[in-house]
């Protein structure tokens, strides 16, 4: 017995000496955010530098020469003993681990001798592998990034069918489908901003009219601010504001202080949303859809109104069963967090290793009952020894003891 007990000890040290941490890596035109994230979702080391001090296309070497060694100073501060699972970003083709085009960085200078938009490919995935052999490098677009991180660590944890819908600067969403994200030819799926929802309507960005993106989108709100300023009467405070500096948190701010325009504009942005959502719903079947980005982080403003309209879009059999949910990551940390789970779960495009099915963390109850764990084991609880094997075993297995469906 005490054989047993001094064997459990050393499993348990061992454990706690192994811990596992993830790089997630967030590319933005301003700057690059870096955070290493331990297997339960915390942000323990950051780093930081700018993306706009290599704006040009031959700056793009630099660059990556700069992200390898911030990269590098994240692995030094780990732990003695701990083991790295791997670096994830967003921002990519999921099928090549390319930026492609990128639309804030590495541009042509205005004398480039040969401004083919073809060139402004960037390898950025096969550059980190080479500069950390043995560690997988995953890299796939923002929506796909956002999706795994709410599996993971957020609001879809436990979920295999949910969409994640971001609601920032543009409208994405990463499409999750018996446990798989939905990247379809070139991971271009999940392009729900770029929708219809009014044809003939406000101009979009990528050269359509009346694309859900410029009606919920931070600027969408925006707009329909404007559009309700120019047809109604109604003062308020707004009104003394020019209509091209008004952003979409001083739209927030003026509903929570309970402006009957800015009320307005978020009902209105909240009936186009549901009725896009609804639809979606209506093609994928999803248990949930998870809502991020600064215009969900508007709250019940922008969900009591959301929630309405969704559900009177919806099929009256699918009406109560699909449920709209605020992120539960933190926004500082939203980014990194997404591309961390990368390496935790199902692949992504430009992985650096063979593909894993995506995995359920195993909750120590008889909510796993019936499922095969990785370890070849089975969870089924049939009566109180076999629950008593499966939460010791889960105990100190600890975040290793991972259950699929």
């Amino acid at each position: 017995m005490a054989q047993f007990f001094l064997t459990l000890t050393e499993t348990y040290r061992m454990r706690r000496i192994m811990e596992k941490f993830a790089i997630g890596i967030d590319i933005g035109g301003t700057n690059t955010a870096l955070g290493l994230v331990d297997g339960a979702g915390r942000v323990v080391a950051r780093g930081a530098f700018a993306t706009a001090d290599y704006p040009r296309f031959g700056d793009y070497p630099a660059y990556a020469v700069r992200l390898a060694g911030a990269v590098g100073e994240l692995l030094r501060s780990m732990p003695e003993g701990a083991a790295i699972e791997g670096i994830g970003a967003p921002n990519a083709d999921g099928r090549t681990g390319r930026i492609v085009q990128p639309v804030n960085m590495w541009r042509f200078a205005p004398d480039e001798a040969d401004p083919d938009p073809q060139r402004r490919s960037f390898p950025l995935c096969a550059e980190l592998a080479r500069c950390f052999p043995g560690v997988p490098v995953r890299m796939t677009n923002d929506a796909n990034a956002a999706a795994w991180g709410e599996m993971i660590y957020g609001a879809a944890r436990g979920m295999s069918d949910f969409i994640a819908v971001t609601l920032g600067t543009g409208v994405g969403a990463g499409i999750v489908c018996d446990g798989r994200v939905l990247e379809g030819r070139g991971g271009m799926a999940g392009e729900l901003g770029h929708v219809t929802v009014e044809p003939a309507g406000r101009e979009c960005g990528c050269g359509r009219r009346g694309c859900l993106e410029a009606y919920a989108s931070a600027s969408g709100l925006c707009r329909t601010l404007a559009e309700l300023m120019a047809r109604e009467t109604t003062p308020g405070p707004l009104r003394g504001i020019a209509c091209d500096r008004i952003e979409a948190l001083t739209v927030a701010r003026a509903a929570e202080a309970g402006d009957p325009l800015a009320l307005e504009a978020f009902a209105a942005t909240a009936r186009t949303l549901g009725r896009a959502l609804a639809d979606a719903a209506a093609l994928l079947s999803p248990e949930a859809i998870v809502l991020s980005g600064g215009v969900a982080r508007s709250g019940d403003l922008l969900l009591e109104p959301l929630r309405r309209s969704f559900e009177e879009a919806l099929m009256p059999a699918r009406r109560g069963t699909i449920r709209l949910l605020a992120s539960a990551l933190a926004a500082d940390n939203a980014a990194v967090l997404g591309a961390s789970a990368l390496v935790r779960c199902d692949r992504s495009a430009g992985a650096t290793d063979p593909p894993v099915r995506p995995i359920r963390r195993c909750v120590r109850s008889a909510a796993c009952a019936g499922t095969l764990c990785r370890a070849g084991r089975r969870c089924g609880v049939f009566g109180w020894p076999q629950l008593f094997f499966v939460r010791f075993f889960c105990f100190f297995r600890g975040k290793d003891y991972l259950c699929g469906r």
